[in-house]
């Protein structure tokens, strides 16, 4: 950058150095030149501005068209995580009816131990009677068995003293 003594001293010889560059102009032809110079320079100073002024409006139009986008990115987000949190809440729905029905299965298991373990009382009981019966029969084949040896030694003796007896 310029330093204001630089450009005190660039306005003071700058006309100087114009002439020497245009001696054979007269100082009015080249006052003349020099503020024709200077419009187009404030033009093209102007038309610059304008065209930046251009970009500034496009590129503001251009955030605002990414403001809009993002917005309707971060609304599409939030529809997506609504629906998949609906999705979640449905399965969790699902794993509660499947964790009803082990329930059920469970109770039916039980039901299901209940009565088998009451068949095997039963069974238990009725192989207990059976066996009971036998050693009741058991018994009376003995008491018979007795009995018979009982009246076959009986009858042998009678026989045998009746053999003697004749």
């Amino acid at each position: 950058m310029l330093a204001a003594e630089d450009i005190e001293y660039i306005k003071t010889h700058l006309a100087v150095w114009l002439a020497e560059q245009s001696l054979g102009k007269p100082p009015v032809v080249y006052e003349i030149e020099l503020r024709e110079r200077m419009v187009r320079v404030e033009e093209a100073l102007k038309n610059q501005g304008e065209e930046l002024k251009a970009q500034r409006e496009t590129m503001m139009m251009i955030m605002q068209q990414m403001d809009k986008r993002f917005e309707q990115v971060d609304k599409r987000l939030e529809q997506m995580q609504q629906e998949t949190n609906k999705r979640f809440e449905q399965v969790d729905k699902r794993f509660e009816q499947v964790d009803k029905r082990f329930e059920q299965v469970d109770k039916r298991f039980e039901q299901v131990d209940k009565r088998l373990e009451q068949m095997q009382q039963e069974t238990n009981k009725r192989f207990e009677q059976i066996h009971q019966e036998i050693l009741q029969i058991h018994r009376d084949m003995r008491q018979l068995t007795m009995w018979m040896m009982g009246i076959f030694v009986s009858i042998a003796g009678l026989a045998a003293a009746l053999f003697k007896l004749l």
